[in-house]
């Protein structure tokens, strides 16, 4: 175990699993990881790698023997039948049968219907009514010779769910983790590997907590395949239910009027539309009118009567085109079907989480570290809905006076769901409460400025805050908006000035002529269009002698940076010219061998192309400033050195990421370009 994984089980002993696990116990049952994750939390939640792999087997050995699979329902009944009783986890759902005033369940593997359930059983769980929940449950067979009833008794029932939690205890063990330490456990929490995620990104899969911890808050999610954006709705927790965005009607969402049975949205914390987008899909526009009703005032009707439901809302599609298509030519919300494609509804969306930042999902993004059991954080993030925690920043910050009521509710909503998962201890520093400020403001500007393209009824907004104790203003802005300014405010809008360079965002190909400029640069995390060769390249033209300093080329990954930004300059350079190329870094001590072969490979590979590539150690170990020296005058300083990217899918030979760097999110990183005098 690393130190993380180390302080985890320290404080959170009992509450937390190895996320790898889940994969190990699975096999073929279709079953959602919650359900998993609460055996393997009775089982399993502990360090002792003796008792995980006893654990293991305890579970493997509970779900063979209990769990339903389909194809095995028949085997099934033959055995309680024979033993007269049986233990099965399975999904049940119930129904109020009216003529006989009795509530009947139906077992969805098992294939069996119509099994009696007590009043009780529903009074301690209402879900059962609606959309079914996973349970534990002791099923008995008692054949009887009168026609109509059922030989099946439902003896016991106990959803898997976590029967309580120590919430006092878990803001005492947030205290003992620091802000970066929190982030990576809650990460790891949803099954994911943080090394692969920068913090931005870390961000943006967290946001999608925020509709279980925070009433009637209204996301949406819009992105390419394949990046999980229905992943925590399904699998996360026993609170939230995940529906086929063609699946639903207002009968089955809020409430039938025929019988009075209330929908989802009166049952369930956090109701999510998957496949949300989709021109041609056939939407009901009784159902749109009744859900902006819902969103805006969090009452639907029923008749003459008005009723009140907590539920979030989360709608997750995907996009058909790429971000600067869309910005060019449609809105972030081209792809929505007609009827939702409407400004009246768009504006009761409090986030818009930009999902073509979000990477698709490879094996290597999966946690094998320790996480909170799914179904522990599930319940804390539930027990958190009752707290408001949208006021913390007025200590520091006040909003600008051009956000308009509707506006400030949705940061609020955001800011505070941000809050409750980050420091629930609500001991954040003003620049941690500014980071998340400027997070919830800049999801409902991204919502804000595609309302302007839609409609132009709606008045600009400056999405800007000011600081309580110095007056200094904070304007917020998107990250698409400082990679693609020329498609941003559409056709009429004048092209925004992002302080970015500018002449760095087109390949060199396209320009004639490059304007070498001093000054400092800045990048933003997961922005795209990043290359060496706009970057860097226009300044080393003419370059004989380059003295790159850099103290980490240790690691594959930046080895091959360093390879391909050498790559680059053989492909600029005259092929009659020669050049040297001296690196100055330090010593990997644990694998030196690696890193010399590394350097080895590329002085051999190189040496055919009129490049020469030597190296030396500092072994002072002294160096930490990271820069480019050439004999044409310019010096390149690089905050982060050439390790500029994200992680990206190096072993997929056919991913464009691989080939062509400006497909690859950035990290964070600043460049200032010195000319000697």
């Amino acid at each position: 175990m690393n130190n993380l994984d180390q302080k985890i089980n320290e404080y959170f002993a009992g509450t937390v699993v190895r996320k790898d696990l889940v994969k190990a116990v699975k096999g073929n049952a279709i079953v959602p990881s919650y359900v998993l994750e609460y055996l393997l939390g009775q089982y399993c939640a502990t360090s002792d790698e003796g008792s995980i792999n006893s654990g293991i087997e305890t579970v493997k050995d509970i779900l063979g023997k209990h769990y339903v699979h389909r194809n095995e329902a028949g085997l099934i009944r033959s055995t309680i039948k024979e033993k007269g009783r049986h233990k099965v986890i399975d999904k049940i759902s119930v129904s109020l049968n009216d003529k006989k005033d009795v509530y009947e369940a139906s077992f969805a593997n098992l294939g069996i219907k119509d099994v009696l359930v007590s009043s009780d059983t529903i009074k301690q769980h209402p879900k059962l009514l609606v959309g079914g929940v996973w349970c534990i449950c002791d099923l008995e067979y008692e054949f009887c010779e009168e026609e109509k009833r059922v030989p099946w008794l439902m003896t016991s029932i106990k959803p898997i769910q976590l029967s309580n939690f120590d919430y006092d205890q878990y803001i005492k063990s947030r205290r003992s983790f620091s802000t970066e330490e929190w982030i990576d456990l809650l990460l790891q929490s949803i099954g994911f590997n943080p090394e692969m995620f920068g913090r931005r990104s870390k961000l943006l899969q967290l946001i999608r907590l925020i509709p279980f911890c925070e009433r009637n808050y209204n996301l949406i999610e819009l992105g390419p395949k394949g990046t999980g954006k229905s992943h925590i709705y399904s699998e996360f927790s026993p609170h939230g239910m995940l529906i086929s965005g063609g699946e639903v009607t207002v009968p089955k969402l809020f409430v039938n009027n025929s019988n009075g049975k209330l929908g989802l949205v009166g049952y369930w914390d956090t109701v999510a539309f998957d496949e949300f987008a989709g021109k041609q899909k056939r939407i009901d526009k009784a159902l749109v009118d009744i859900m902006k009703n819902y969103m805006a005032n969090k009452t639907f009707s029923r008749g003459v009567e008005t009723i009140g439901a907590e539920a979030s809302i989360a709608f997750v599609g995907n996009t058909e085109h790429t971000l600067p298509y869309m910005l060019k030519h449609s809105d972030l919300f081209d792809d929505l079907p007609d009827k939702f494609h409407d400004s009246a509804f768009l504006d009761r969306l409090h986030f818009y989480i930009p999902g073509w930042e979000v990477d698709i999902i490879r094996g290597e993004m999966f946690s094998k570290g320790f996480g909170f059991v799914v179904d522990y954080i599930a319940e804390i993030l539930r027990h958190m809905r009752g707290f408001d925690y949208s006021q913390s920043y007025k200590n520091y910050f006040e909003l600008g006076p051009d956000i308009s009521t509707r506006d400030r509710d949705a940061i609020h909503k955001t800011f505070s769901g941000l809050m409750k998962i980050l420091y629930p201890h609500q001991e954040a520093t003003e620049e941690e409460i500014r980071e998340v400020l400027e997070f919830a403001i800049e999801g409902r500007k991204r919502v804000k400025d595609q309302l302007l393209r839609i409609d132009q009824t709606y008045a600009k907004v400056n999405f800007m805050f000011t600081s309580t104790s110095s007056n200094k203003e904070y304007r917020v802005t998107t990250l698409e908006e400082k990679e693609f300014p020329q498609y941003y405010g559409g056709v009429e809008e004048t092209v925004i000035e992002t302080g970015d360079q500018s002449e760095a965002k087109a390949p060199l190909e396209e320009k004639k002529a490059v304007e070498l400029k001093e000054g400092n640069f800045s990048y933003s995390e997961n922005q795209k269009g990043v290359s060496f060769e706009d970057i860097i390249l226009p300044y080393l033209k003419g370059a004989t002698q380059i003295l790159i300093t850099d103290p980490y080329i240790r690691l594959f990954y930046q080895a091959r940076n360093l390879m391909e930004l050498m790559e680059m300059i053989v492909k600029h350079k005259n092929v009659e010219d020669e050049v040297t190329i001296k690196l100055i870094t330090i010593q990997d001590e644990q694998n030196k061998e690696q890193q010399i072969d590394y350097f080895n490979q590329m002085r051999d590979n190189l040496s055919i192309t009129g490049v020469s590539f030597i190296w030396e150690f500092d072994h002072t170990e002294t160096i930490h400033a990271r820069h480019i020296k050439s004999d044409n005058g310019w010096k390149i300083l690089l905050d982060r050195g050439l390790d500029i990217f994200q992680h990206y899918d190096m072993n997929d030979a056919f991913a464009i990421s691989n080939r062509n760097q400006k497909y690859r999110p950035c990290k964070a990183f600043e460049i200032t370009y010195v000319k000697d005098k």
